[in-house]
């Protein structure tokens, strides 16, 4: 049987997630909102419309930031 596990690095640790997800999937795998964030994916702040074509694979690294509303 195929491992069906990856593991990425997110915001500077390494997490186990399912192999075969989509960044929007993943994203909503690991408790996060994908219309309420901004992702740095492998680098590169990774634009919205990209992100449901972008399968996560095994070592990927990347940094969720959550938009937070409000402010003075």
């Amino acid at each position: 049987m195929p491992n069906t596990t990856i593991t990425i690095q997110l915001n500077g640790e390494a997490r186990p997630c399912p192999a075969g997800l989509a960044l929007p999937e993943l994203l909503e795998q690991l408790g996060y909102r994908p219309q309420l964030v901004v992702v740095e994916f492998n680098g590169v702040i990774l634009p919205r419309q990209l992100w449901p074509q972008q399968v996560v694979v095994e070592s990927d690294v990347l940094e969720v930031v959550t938009i937070v509303g409000g402010g003075s």
